[in-house]
């Protein structure tokens, strides 16, 4: 049996269970499951004491249990062997209803070091209980592992595993190079290939972000309703579809099409689809739903189904999922439709995670926060694992309207998220203060008159960050077009559209 066992804890929360088991009610506050009870007639005394509960037993006498267990020989037999009678008198005379939250809390942190302890992982840098010999040091463990909550051990544990990937996966502390090892080659592949990806959608876009690059995670949050998923579904139709309809041109090529993972959490299929057309056929969605057209729109909206169909989108409806989900989609895309580009729509909890991340730590709960970033983790990991590129998003928190500096501060659930990201920007509202603050520039130029803008809070190995894209939005058609840049200060910056060459030429 492990070493990372209460004995007494296991004990005192059978005990009150035992005696009033409408402690099993409150799911909200306490999870007791069949890893809390390393030992098997442990195991098999309170499972004997739950199934009768949840049968329908409102009280629980000795005669009630040895009933049960008398259908279960095996586990009878335990239970005789373990003298499971004198036990549970002796447990009933003693439980301590008042100090249950105490026992049930220390039960569950050793539920959730013998997890990490089974894994292989040295967790006797939180609680040694086998130090006998340095009682000074066994004190401390003891005092900080009753101070400490379960979630703030989980974080622990989790930068432990953390720094044990980045040195022997990651190798962060890995080879040391000469500065020119392999410098040759770079410059000759930037010659050959400079260092951009595939165009996402709009003017100016691309000059900040260099284009969808493979191995790159970047994130795009918005309050609700402010063009999240459908600035998502924009560059999705940019990079998988050949053609686009242009209000001045017409039909217009849009580069080649690449094969794009489109994996939506909210949003059912036909939402999905309506959108596209709308993006493709620059046809107001609300025609499309109401099938009421004007002019041409119902031939543009019909061409639009023709280029989704030769379009290499491949859409996944995953409104729940597991880090596992996700990864096996994807994994599965790039092998049988060779995905290059995932969209994934949006980083969120779900209770496949919830339900994941406690199996992985004894049923230990951890806080939205820490499942948003191991969530955010994981898809960088996996943007570089296959060599894809990955487009997420968020919803921003309730201080973005009040918010001095739009950065990853407003992320809702966990700030930390940013630290996965390659490239960070938000979708805000044009507000009269930003007009007041624009009015000489708004003055001296032909602007339109922009009604969103995307903050631009983090670009690793980019020249452009802390500013502004200021954008005319039709979220009808799911078209936001960058049209000039600012810093946060509100100062013109004089930013050239970069046009990403392709093998055909591109709107963008």
């Amino acid at each position: 049996m492990s070493k990372f066992v209460d004995v007494a804890s296991i004990t005192q929360v059978i005990g009150c269970v035992y005696t009033n088991p409408a402690i099993l009610d409150q799911t909200d506050k306490y999870t007791i499951t069949d890893d809390d009870f390393p030992d098997k007639f442990h195991k098999i005394t309170f499972g004997a004491i739950y199934n009768l509960y949840h049968l329908g037993a409102s009280s629980i006498t000795l005669k009630n249990i040895l009933d049960f267990l008398a259908e279960h020989p095996k586990h009878e037999a335990v239970f005789k062997k373990e003298k499971g009678e004198e036990w549970l008198f002796e447990i009933a005379q003693n439980a301590m209803p008042n100090a249950f939250d105490y026992y049930y809390n220390r039960m569950k942190k050793m539920t959730l070091l013998r997890a990490f302890d089974n894994y292989g992982i040295d967790v006797s840098f939180l609680y040694d209980p086998d130090n006998i010999l340095d009682t000074k040091k066994k004190q401390i463990q003891e005092e900080w592992l009753d101070n400490t909550s379960l979630a703030d051990i989980a974080n622990k544990l989790v930068e432990r595993v953390d720094s044990i990937v980045a040195t022997h996966v990651n190798h962060t502390f890995g080879e040391v190079y000469r500065p020119t090892e392999g410098i040759e080659e770079l410059r000759e592949r930037l010659k050959a290939h400079p260092d951009v990806g595939v165009p996402l959608y709009g003017p100016l876009i691309n000059t900040v972000t260099r284009g969808a690059r493979l191995r790159k995670l970047y994130l795009r949050s918005a309050p609700s309703g402010y063009g999240k998923t459908r600035t998502m579904i924009a560059d999705t139709c940019n990079i998988g579809c050949d053609m686009i309809y242009d209000d001045m041109f017409g039909w217009i090529k849009n580069g080649t099409a690449e094969p794009v993972l489109y994996i939506t959490t909210e949003q059912e299929l036909e939402e999905v689809q309506t959108m596209m057309l709308a993006f493709l056929s620059g046809v107001d969605e609300d025609h499309i739903l109401n099938n009421k057209y004007i002019g041409d729109e119902e031939d543009r909206v019909d061409e639009a189904v023709k280029i989704l169909g030769r379009s290499g989108i491949y859409i996944i409806e995953l409104p729940d999922f597991s880090l596992r989900d996700v990864e096996n989609l994807i994994k599965q895309n790039i092998r049988e439709n060779g995905v290059k580009y995932v969209f994934f729509d949006y980083i969120m909890s779900s209770l496949k995670i919830l339900e994941e991340i406690a199996g992985r730590a004894g049923g230990v709960k951890l806080r939205e926060d820490n499942i948003l970033f191991m969530l955010s983790r994981r898809l960088k990991d996996i943007a570089n694992e296959y060599g894809v590129f990955i487009l997420s998003g968020t919803q921003l928190n309730g201080d973005w309207k009040e918010a001095d500096t739009p950065d990853q501060n407003l992320l809702r659930g966990a700030k930390s998220i940013a630290d996965s990201i390659d490239l960070g920007m938000h979708i805000l509202p044009a507000t009269q203060k930003d007009f007041e603050n624009m009015e000489t520039i708004l003055a001296a130029n032909t602007f339109d008159k922009p009604n969103v803008k995307l903050s631009i809070y983090k670009n690793r190995r980019g020249r452009y960050k802390g500013v502004y894209l200021w954008c005319k939005a039709d979220l009808s058609t799911c078209r936001i077009r960058p049209m000039f840049a600012t810093g946060w200060d509100y100062e013109l910056i004089q930013m050239d559209d970069l046009q990403i060459q392709l093998e055909a030429p591109s709107a963008f």
